[in-house]
């Protein structure tokens, strides 16, 4: 699948803009978060532009780079708006639109299922149990979930680098 080429580029983003066209034409739901304001002190950019920053921090792994492609595609559908605007229960909403589009794009059950568990965690903290269940899993979660937490607000990180430096420890732990 040409989803594929794309997202192994060695240039991600460029790929994924000099592509864009065809990626729209695939995964439509996509649009709705180019230019989506997440008018939030811990996010410098919008939905679209935080996925990208997110997916250009990420090692050549298909799955971790479609979770991420895919990981706030629910925001746009999930905010709640307020002096801050939050995306409570993003993951799920994100997770099950991903659910939609990997059947569209003709991928196996179980594939899917996979990606979709990635992106239903990728907000969620790893505990030490977690990593006990399924290492290979979490492993790719917390990969995930560091490419999210670095494409947040530079400003915002202190909280979000404790925890990831925190959570690797306890992958030496085990």
């Amino acid at each position: 699948m040409y989803l594929y080429g794309i997202l192994m580029s060695d240039n991600i983003v460029e790929s994924i803009k000099s592509n864009i066209d065809y990626i729209l034409d695939l995964i439509p739901e996509i649009k709705y978060s180019i230019g989506f304001d997440q008018k939030h002190p811990h996010h410098h950019l919008d939905v679209w532009e935080h996925t990208l920053y997110a997916l250009s921090l990420s090692e050549k792994d298909f799955e971790i780079r479609l979770a991420l492609l895919l990981h706030d595609i629910g925001k746009p559908f999930s905010y709640q708006d307020g002096e801050v605007r939050h995306f409570k229960g993003h993951e799920k909403v994100s997770s099950n639109m991903a659910r939609i589009i990997l059947k569209r794009l003709e991928y196996k059950e179980e594939f899917i299922d996979k990606i979709c568990k990635y992106i239903e965690l990728h907000d969620i903290p790893i505990k030490e149990e977690d990593i006990l269940s399924n290492p290979k899993m979490y492993s790719k979660i917390y990969k995930i979930q560091c490419c999210d937490a670095l494409a947040h607000h530079p400003e915002k990180l202190e909280k979000r680098k404790e925890y990831l430096e925190k959570t690797k420890k306890l992958f030496k732990k085990i």
